[in-house]
């Protein structure tokens, strides 16, 4: 068994990478293992294929040093929070037991987002009861419930909670972000429809973003994230 420190559960092939590549980079950087579990292909996106998307994805996992990056196969756009999804999510974290889990937004422009939000939430309370049983490769699983549940945030603005420097790591989070050649802005797919994402004007708000943030923590770049938890530290030092 792989276990990891923090566990990635997101919607869309790219939405780690948008969302909390520094994070990841940075926590690897600590010595933190890192693993990604994408809910769905991305196989709706307008623009390349799901084949396409999960070899992009590998390419962003090794740029990233991931020590997991899986693929669950959920239906791109058409699933809902039920107990078949919710199970495979719960296979997933009592496989790699996280401490920390990370996840989609709240809300957000695309309804993938919520809704796999509430889909993992849900799915992080239910991993941690015994009497819901799930199996892997034969054996029987355990509970696992992490310690904490994160959310990242996406288009639509939302105050975060917490937000982390990652001025260190914007660069290889751009190259993570680029990893993706057919969704984000590339001369080489000029023939491809354009979209929202595929424009310059796209990274040119993820960058915004993470200079608006890392401005109130007086740094240069960093990622926003939200808890529904009440969150603590040891000490009032530790704040910025």
């Amino acid at each position: 068994m792989l276990k990891l420190d923090i566990l990635v559960l997101a919607v869309h092939p790219d939405d780690a990478e948008l969302g909390c590549s520094g994070t990841i980079l940075k926590h690897i950087a600590l010595g933190k293992k890192v693993g990604i579990v994408d809910l769905t292909r991305g196989e709706l996106g307008t623009r390349g294929s799901a084949e396409q998307r999960d070899r992009e994805a590998a390419t962003a996992a090794d740029i990233l040093g991931l020590a997991v990056r899986e693929n669950l196969a959920i239906p791109d756009g058409f699933f809902e929070n039920t107990r078949q999804y919710q199970l495979k999510v719960i296979e997933a974290i009592r496989k790699f037991q996280p401490e920390i889990i990370i996840t989609n937004a709240y809300y957000d422009r695309h309804p993938d987002h919520g809704r796999a939000c509430q889909l993992v939430s849900d799915a992080a309370f239910l991993s941690g009861l015994r009497k819901i049983e799930t199996s892997l490769e034969g054996g029987q699983q355990e509970p696992w419930r992490a310690n904490l549940l994160l959310h990242f945030i996406q288009d639509m603005y939302i105050q975060p909670d917490i937000v982390i420097d990652i001025t260190e790591y914007w660069d290889k989070k751009l190259e993570s972000i680029f990893a993706y050649q057919s969704q984000f802005h590339n001369p080489e797919w000029e023939q491809e429809p354009q979209t929202y994402i595929s424009s310059p004007e796209f990274i040119a708000v993820v960058e915004g973003r993470a200079r608006e943030f890392g401005k109130a923590i007086h740094v240069k770049y960093a990622e926003g994230f939200t808890s529904r938890k009440i969150l603590g530290v040891d000490s009032l030092f530790d704040l910025r």
